[in-house]
């Protein structure tokens, strides 16, 4: 089944839910800041267990204390899908447990 993009209004109006998180260009990006190299590099590995369940892949980098995630869908064009948003949404929720904010 093929994914839809999704209008730039209701990009924005999602993006509420998603503090810190931006819509650059085509994609949804979210830069973490971490107190250490190991615990970025922890929440790295568990952003990659996240994408792996949903099938959906950033590109992921990993900094001295920060983690960055752009995001959005190919099979969609390069456009902004709720798979993105999804995606987007698990990582908010698990970045506390890492101390990233």
């Amino acid at each position: 089944m093929p994914v839809e993009p999704l209008s730039r209004t209701e990009i924005e109006a999602r993006l509420g839910e998603l503090p810190g998180w931006t819509l650059d260009g085509d994609r949804l990006t979210r830069t973490y800041r971490l107190g250490s190299h190991m615990a970025a590099a922890a929440m790295v590995v568990h952003v990659a267990r996240v994408q792996d369940k949903l099938d959906h892949h950033s590109d992921l980098t990993l900094g001295y204390h920060t983690v960055s995630l752009s995001v959005h869908t190919h099979s969609a064009g390069g456009a902004v899908t709720e798979k993105d948003l999804e995606l987007a949404r698990r990582v908010a929720d698990l970045a506390p447990a890492h101390g990233a904010h």
